[in-house]
């Protein structure tokens, strides 16, 4: 098995692989998802790898090896790369499964994606601690105090219907006792109280 062979990337030609994968470089201007980019860079990275661990290289440490049975270390370093490269797609495989990558890379595209149909400057830091932490917190403690005003106003208006339901209650209980006081006086407007009137039966 060769050497990996690359042509000029900067030129935007295409650079092949051990495994006779291709990328195409992506125009200027071209948003590229996340997962394919890291895809890309997991192809790069085994690309290099292999590189660097070319067959010119292995035969020179395995030297007597290799003069002795030329085609048989060619088949033990294809098997050898073959390996080493499914293992390690399927290391990172397990990775992306595990973290859920796919999705957060691509929950992430579309954050940055509605962003860019805002028109506001998004925050930066000023460089001074003071200002930005003044700028940050300032809000939220006007938005706390706003909460706390409308359940004070809440609370005070609640209590407002209590105080006039227990005045309501007063001016009843008042009411009861004026009406219990006229009748008392009108049955002894009539002549004689209660308890003298049933004194006077019992005594004749």
């Amino acid at each position: 098995m060769a050497e990996v062979s690359s042509v000029n990337v900067a030129s935007g030609s295409e650079e092949k692989g051990p495994e006779g994968l291709s990328q195409e470089l992506p125009r200027p201007g071209t948003t590229i998802s996340r997962v394919k980019l890291f895809d890309t860079m997991v192809d790069t990275f085994l690309q290099k790898l292999v590189a660097a661990g070319s067959y010119q290289r292995f035969t020179d440490c395995y030297k007597c090896f290799y003069q002795l049975q030329p085609e048989m270390t060619q088949r033990i370093y294809d098997k050898f790369i073959t390996q080493l490269q499914t293992s390690i797609r399927e290391e990172i495989s397990e990775i992306k499964a595990e973290g859920n990558l796919e999705a957060v890379l691509n929950a992430l595209d579309g954050i940055v994606e509605e962003g860019k149909d805002r028109k506001e400057t998004a925050w930066r830091p000023s460089g001074i601690p003071e200002k930005d932490l003044r700028s940050t917190m300032v809000p939220y403690f006007l938005q706390q105090r706003d909460i706390l005003q409308r359940r004070v106003q809440k609370q005070e208006a609640e209590n407002r219907q209590l105080a006039e339901a227990v005045l309501a209650g007063r001016r009843q209980v008042e009411e009861l006792q004026l009406q219990g006081q006229a009748r008392q006086q009108a049955w002894q407007a009539k002549g004689h109280s209660p308890v003298w009137a049933l004194a006077s039966k019992l005594a004749t």
